[in-house]
């Protein structure tokens, strides 16, 4: 709450305008969704797969390998999601698409 106060009020006291505050906003939800997205890929890293970053309809693709032969064992696309966020129209297409190989991991930071 006391965020959320000092989000609105500028440096001398002034209330910010409706598009400086929708700015800040925004600003927080892709910084929280970034902090998540590198929080789930350092969770999949530990678990034993390689990360690799994907352009479109996803964040990641996670790759678990034979550590004798090197050949891939599983692949998986990941989509992190924070707070209340939805698929977009691209991300659930690609969920159709790729069945069980996408994944999307919901849920708030663990701080």
């Amino acid at each position: 709450m006391a965020e959320k106060l000092l989000r609105d009020y500028n440096i001398l006291g002034r209330k910010k305008s409706k598009k400086e505050r929708k700015r800040a906003v925004l600003a927080d939800n892709k910084a929280r969704g970034k902090i998540g997205q590198d929080f789930t890929e350092v969770r999949y890293v530990i678990g034993g797969y390689e990360t690799k970053k994907t352009g479109r309809g996803s964040d990641f693709r996670a790759i678990r390998r034979d550590p004798l032969t090197g050949k891939i064992i599983e692949s998986k696309l990941v989509e992190v999601k924070t707070g209340g966020a939805k698929l977009s129209k691209l991300q659930k297409k690609t969920r159709r698409k790729k069945k069980g190989k996408y994944v999307v991991e919901h849920g708030d930071l663990p701080f």
